[in-house]
């Protein structure tokens, strides 16, 4: 049995990216429901929209729109044959701040709220403007909890989350900020969130280099960002974006902030973005 409400009925063929869940057995099984019960409740324009799906006896199929410009751990860190150009300052504060819409949504937008368990740049895709989708729920949790069971699927050493939350099965709506927080320091500095040359994680690397960074002067705020920006950046963003990368870490959940707070210090902070007061959706001035 499926459901294909965006395949069929017209004469334009859309392109479409498939995952599908092979074989039987019931905890894929459990894996795959749990994954579309919680894609079925999403609508937003920087969440990955789900198309359809097929749930036969042996393997389930989920389709969603094709999104046409990989994803962004590719855009900021491909090398060889897969190396692009680099990405201009302006698309990477509108990552970020459709990435915190994207998280404010499900936290706190869905009738049930919704714990995406798995925030990393190889699951955030963009598009030719570089819009960001964020993508693959498989780790997601709907309805909150601070004490449920993590992600068999997250390795226990993982940049993303704080290794003490993996120890004591903490999967919380604070995980996914602190994910943010790694995916913005990413962002800023160009750097994987996993040195594996040097064998550092980033948000550890940050830690003791972002404590003061309101009274951090120009040239240390530039030292942080991206040399392939070559300067055209805007340093109070940059410094605004350290330090909610910065919150993000703090060692007691309770003090790191709610997605809705990260979204309004950023329109507070980042004068790059401008917002309209007809609707929700925003723009950026002088976009690339």
């Amino acid at each position: 049995m499926g459901r294909f409400p965006g395949c069929g009925g017209g004469s334009t063929a859309a392109a479409a990216a498939v995952k599908v869940h092979c074989g039987g057995g019931e905890r894929l099984s459990m894996a795959f429901k749990q994954e579309l019960d919680v894609l079925l409740q999403l609508e937003h324009e920087n969440i990955v929209k789900l198309l359809g799906y097929c749930d036969d006896a042996d393997q389930g199929a989920l389709i969603f729109e094709y999104v046409s410009g990989g994803t962004l751990h590719e855009r900021l860190h491909g090398s060889g044959s897969n190396k692009r150009s680099t990405l201009p300052w302006k698309s990477r504060v509108k990552i970020a701040f459709q990435l915190a819409q994207a998280i404010e949504h499900l936290h706190e937008r869905c009738t049930l709220h919704i714990i995406h368990g798995d925030i990393k740049s190889s699951n955030v895709l963009l598009d030719g403007d570089s819009d960001c989708k964020l993508c693959d729920f498989g780790s997601a949790k709907m309805g909150f909890s601070s004490m449920i069971p993590p992600p068999s699927s997250l390795p226990s050493s993982s940049p993303y989350v704080r290794r003490k939350n993996i120890i004591m099965g903490i999967a919380s709506k604070k995980n996914d900020i602190y994910s943010f927080g790694v995916l913005v320091l990413e962002l800023v500095t160009g750097l994987e969130a996993f040195r594996a040359d040097k064998g550092l994680v980033l948000a550890s690397m940050a830690a003791h280099m972002t404590k003061d960074v309101d009274r951090m002067d120009v040239s240390e705020v530039t030292n942080m960002v991206d040399p392939r920006l070559r300067g055209d950046f805007n340093v109070e963003e940059a410094r605004a974006l350290i330090g909610l990368a910065r919150s993000c870490f703090n060692e007691s959940t309770l003090v790191r902030p709610t997605a809705s707070h990260m979204v309004k210090m950023m329109k507070e902070k980042v004068s790059s973005i401008s917002f309209t007061n007809s609707n929700s959706r925003h723009k950026f001035s002088n976009d690339l």
